[in-house]
């Protein structure tokens, strides 16, 4: 049988829903309760008659703000006389030191709860223009390093970053790693990027651009893929496009994240990328330089223009007539981007140049005729590619992608040998191993991180040596410290036996790269933190991703680092004019070039000049580089 409900429960259920909304009904609650005591003390002197010695009458008004008093202040009534007034002002004292002492309470709560609240992170940020970072990883510093340093020219900026972390720790974490130059600033929030209602935090509408990083989990890219719906499909979205930069691991899911992001979207395919990246260092010395002086704001960085004077002139026409940017290929008016097209390529109204400068307001043109040295220029000539020797130790899901992009470059007969601790690497090589045209694939079982094990394979025989991370079988922090390990190993066995190849190695965590300082520009370890170099670039202008596509694409023209004797005659004073125009005729694109002499000076980029004002005068040495993009 159902208890009957009685006005006592009534009213306590009445109260307890009362009390429960917060801080402003508490302070209601005191307010009707000090006029209550005010006005039942007004009352009982005004009815009673009750006075003080000296026998004066209080009326209702005077005994009300006698009562406001003392319940305001305990020491107002020192000076009262008469016993029984004395005894009703003691009671509205009373009163009223219970009245103040709960406001005090209930507003110390109250600030203390705001706070907490400010602490969590979940306030909404008020900016415009500001770039939005969501998601927490290592590849936050770097980002928001290399943002804050394309911001410095600006007066004011902020980047905000929405993380499920606590937000005084990731702004402690971000205080620690990074030197806060210039006038940006950094917003921390805590929140889901999936969740809608956490992404009003950020202001997405009012942002410039956004990045979306990829978590860490099984399946990393479902949740940046969920996290680029939420943000397209919010309600309350703005009517114009987003700018989305979002990292993606998989190629196979990116068919589906072009459907979901359309244009509003710039896809960087990270493993695919890093292979890329892997397979074209590991076989030029001094490239990996050329790609961090490209992607480092800190640098030159690409920009895009155009020129009236240049609107249907050949493309080989425009190379020359830049006096301090090194143009590297053209941007159509549909988004397509073609580096180092044909010579003759007629220049349309709508097309830009894609070229090399300090910064978007350090772009010279020039229409005067430039000087070159026609008699340093050397005849067109080949070097005939020879095959070879490729040696991997280590393996992860990125090896077969790396393979099949090695046999893109080397010449037919050549060699690697694939030396991994790992069971089954024999099943897994083989099940690719047909594919491969130029290479033949060995494989060798053991611990790549022992010494004794690394000194049988004859590292003498070969070219390139990469070591890949045990990602897919350990934990990030030992997969990082057995690659450590055996670059220790390897550098040492160089110095000791005076061997020469190219060593590219592979770390998980920017900071572990940040341990295993590299010793040389031929000794390169690949990381995030080219990742975050280029969500960074295309953060700031969304048209480089096309730009970085047909960068790393082995179709088409890539970087290559050539002997300048297929190009100009060594050993005699020339501008830089001169080896465009002798690239020039050899369908390539000049950019740059390497001085052997520098090679091992960390302080002079190991000798890479990139984007070298054209007019000063350089003399080449025999064995030095010339930095071109062709198409082999």
């Amino acid at each position: 049988m159902e208890a009957k409900i009685g006005w006592k429960d009534r009213l306590r259920y009445w109260v307890d829903n009362t009390f429960s909304q917060g801080t402003i009904a508490l302070i209601a609650w005191l307010a009707v309760i000090s006029l209550l005591i005010i006005f039942v003390a007004g009352a009982f002197l005004s009815l009673t008659g009750l006075t003080q010695d000296d026998g004066t009458q209080i009326g209702f008004l005077e005994g009300a703000w006698l009562a406001l008093m003392r319940t305001l202040d305990a020491g107002t009534m020192g000076g009262d006389t008469g016993w029984g007034f004395r005894i009703l002002m003691l009671l509205v004292t009373i009163g009223g030191i219970f009245v103040i002492s709960t406001l005090i309470g209930i507003l110390s709560s109250a600030i203390e709860g705001k706070l907490d609240e400010l602490r969590k992170g979940r306030s909404r940020v008020l900016e415009n223009n500001h770039t939005v970072i969501l998601g927490w990883s290592e590849q936050v510093f770097t980002i928001v390093s290399e943002i804050m340093t394309a911001n410095e020219n600006l007066p004011s900026a902020c980047i905000v970053i929405l993380g499920e972390h606590d937000k005084v720790e990731m702004e402690d974490a971000i205080r620690e790693r990074i030197d806060f130059t210039g006038k940006t600033r950094v917003v921390c929030r805590t929140g889901n990027p999936i969740e809608m209602a956490d992404l009003k935090i950020a202001s997405l509408n009012q942002a410039r651009s956004i990045i979306v990083l990829s978590p860490e989990g099984e399946d990393p890219d479902a949740e940046v893929i969920k996290t680029v719906l939420a943000i397209t499909h919010a309600p309350d979205r703005r009517g114009e496009p987003y700018h989305i930069v979002a990292e993606l691991r998989n190629m196979k899911n990116s068919g589906v994240a072009k459907v979901v992001g359309k244009d509003e979207v710039e896809w960087v395919l990270v493993g695919d990328l890093i292979a890329r990246v892997i397979a074209q260092t590991c076989r030029q010395s001094g490239l990996s330089v050329v790609y961090n002086e490209m992607l480092d704001f800190g640098g030159d960085e690409i920009y895009f223009t155009r020129h009236a004077d240049l609107v249907g002139k050949p493309y080989g026409e425009a190379l020359n007539a830049y006096t301090t940017n090194a143009v590297m290929g053209i941007a159509r008016a549909d988004g397509s981007v073609e580096l180092n097209p044909p010579m003759n390529y007629a220049l349309a109204e709508n097309d830009q140049l894609v070229l090399l400068a300090a910064d978007d307001d350090q772009i010279f043109f020039s229409s005067e005729k430039v000087q070159i040295h026609e008699s340093l220029i050397v005849a067109e000539s080949h070097i005939q590619p020879v095959p070879e020797r490729t040696l991997i130790l280590g393996w992860n899901w990125r090896g077969a992608a790396i393979l099949r992009e090695l046999d893109n470059y080397v010449a037919p007969d050549s060699e690697v040998l694939v030396a991994a601790g790992l069971e089954a690497i024999e099943e897994e090589v083989q099940s690719f191993r047909q594919s491969l045209t130029n290479q033949r694939v060995r494989v060798l079982k053991g611990d790549t991180s022992d010494r004794a094990f690394l000194e049988q394979l004859g590292l003498k025989d070969f070219n390139h040596i990469i070591v890949l991370s045990y990602l897919d079988t350990m934990t990030e922090q030992r997969a990082d410290s057995s690659t450590l390990i055996t670059l220790l190993h390897l550098r040492d066995m160089a110095d000791q036996q005076d061997l020469h190849f190219s060593l590219v190695s592979e770390m998980v965590d920017v900071r572990n790269r940040n341990l295993a300082e590299v010793a040389r520009a031929d000794d390169f370890i690949v990381s995030g933190k080219l990742i975050s170099l280029m969500l960074a670039q295309i953060s700031e202008n969304k048209r480089l991703n096309a730009v970085f596509g047909d960068l790393f694409d082995p179709e088409g023209a890539e970087v290559y680092l050539k002997p300048v004797e297929l190009f100009v005659t060594p050993g005699q004073p020339m501008n830089f004019y001169t080896v465009v125009e002798a690239a020039r005729r050899q369908r390539a694109t000049a950019i740059g070039y390497r001085v052997t002499a520098e090679m091992s000076d960390a302080g002079r980029s190991y000798g890479v000049h990139l984007n070298p004002p054209k007019s000063a005068t350089v003399t080449f040495q025999p064995g030095d580089k010339i930095v071109v993009l062709s198409e082999d």
